[in-house]
């Protein structure tokens, strides 16, 4: 009997990410059996990211900057009938394959993997413990912790909007009016670059008044330019 097709199609938002996305296609090219397709959504790199995505075996999509912009273009592109929506700069856990593999049971529901912060500051446990309870119990994950779900869920809710800022939290609102978001138990791990060059405190706390100020209708690209300001 011949093996199934791939299923999963990979969406991967990348900006300048020619030290991590490496690393991340080549964990996915550890699994044929379960990825379709890859799809590398370049925000106007000028490092080579986009070179190094060709070479490693994805298909390349260009875009103007912004995460909503990026995955919401490789989402409709995609031909598979689950999406996992990445950024470029994380390490999936060794374990990846095996929990999306196991999580297609249910094909209704949305997922995501906890969140793991590369450095050994106690801080970081303590975001990282903020972050779990925050997912668990207020069904708000990160989009730094990935997404997994059926493209037929995807739409349903209406995807992703072409948002400079926020685009996770506006989509999560969204999938959990429709059911439950559920942990695929392993971590994937982010660099921490930005904890690390503004500081843990500074950065939990200015994440905090962006949302709160999200959540009072600000405009979401005035937020982004806060965001991404210099420290």
């Amino acid at each position: 009997m011949a093996a199934p097709p791939p299923w999963l199609s990979v969406v991967i938002a990348s900006r300048n990410e020619q030290g991590s996305l490496p690393a991340l296609l080549a964990q996915l090219g550890g699994a044929p059996d379960l990825v379709r397709e890859v799809l590398v959504v370049d925000g106007g790199s000028d490092d080579g990211s986009g070179q190094l995505a060709r070479l490693g075996g994805a298909w390349l999509l260009r875009s103007g900057p912004g995460r909503g912009h990026q995955l919401g273009l490789g989402a409709r592109e995609a031909r598979g009938p689950w999406l996992l929506l990445l950024h470029a700069d994380v390490r999936l856990p060794p374990d990846w394959a095996e929990r999306i593999r196991n999580a297609r049971e249910r094909a209704g529901t949305a997922w995501y993997f906890r969140l793991a912060i590369a450095g050994g500051h106690p801080g970081l446990r303590l975001v990282e413990l903020g972050v779990a309870l925050r997912s668990r119990w207020r069904q708000l994950p990160y989009g730094d912790q990935g997404l997994l779900l059926p493209l037929a869920l995807y739409r349903a809710c209406g995807g992703l909007r072409p948002l400079p800022l926020m685009e996770d939290l506006d989509l999560v609102q969204r999938l959990r009016r429709l059911g439950r978001l559920r942990s695929l138990g392993s971590a994937v791990r982010v660099d921490g670059r930005r904890w690390r060059q503004r500081g843990i405190l500074r950065t939990t706390l200015e994440n905090a008044h962006l949302r709160r100020q999200w959540r009072r209708g600000a405009d979401a690209a005035t937020l982004a330019r806060r965001y991404y300001a210099g420290p």
